[in-house]
């Protein structure tokens, strides 16, 4: 499948600040009459009610940010875009949150709800002035900057999952992905959790099998 027609007729969700990605290379989240940023995150429409609403975003106002991830770490396969959006999706009940809360681990976080210790390699390879011994701080430099906080996801696929792991992303198969949740993850395949991919593959044109 040539990349160009992934998604056509392509325009951003949103008007926040974010750089025009017009490389035919770069996948992009766009509304299509068959799929959107909503359509894999179906709460995530609207904030209000919100239990920690300044950590809250819409679908609208992610998915400038998460097209300016896929550019920044050059994802350019619908497999592993659908990978990046469901694990966001899932760990964040659709964008409500970037911090853990539940059960409450210092310093975990981003919109991939990273541990501590990826949000400090994260931090260092975005050159920020980081003390490893406070991991809430390392987090909320990263929190701040919607950027930092949507391109969380795409740098742990693109830095620490193994080549094996990313290629079996790229063939849109089940256990593909399922090798990413149990190998790079290293936490459980849930219904749930499927849920949210099968979702995400639909909407990036991933045939699933």
């Amino acid at each position: 499948m040539r990349l160009s027609s992934v998604l056509a007729s392509l325009f951003y969700l949103g008007a926040l600040s974010a750089p025009s990605l017009a490389s035919p290379t770069v996948l992009t989240i766009a509304k299509r009459t068959s799929g959107s940023l909503l359509d894999i995150a179906p709460k995530a429409g609207t904030c209000a009610g919100a239990k920690f609403p300044n950590e809250c975003k819409t679908a609208a106002e992610a998915a400038p940010f998460i097209n300016q991830a896929f550019h920044t770490y050059c994802i350019t396969t619908p497999g592993e875009a659908a990978a990046i959006l469901s694990t966001m999706a899932f760990e964040t009940v659709d964008f409500k949150y970037n911090v853990n809360h539940f059960p409450g681990v210092p310093g975990q976080g981003t919109r991939n709800m990273q541990s501590p210790q990826f949000n400090l390699l994260y931090a260092q390879s975005l050159k920020l002035a980081v003390d490893g011994s406070d991991p809430k701080a390392v987090l909320a430099q990263l929190t701040v900057n919607p950027a930092y906080d949507f391109g969380s996801a795409a740098w742990f696929l693109t830095t620490q999952c193994n080549d094996t792991v990313r290629s079996g992303l790229k063939t849109g198969k089940l256990e593909g992905w399922q090798a990413y949740i149990t190998e790079c993850l290293h936490t459980t395949v849930t219904p749930e959790r499927q849920a949210y991919w099968e979702r995400a593959a639909k909407v990036m044109g991933v045939s699933i099998e």
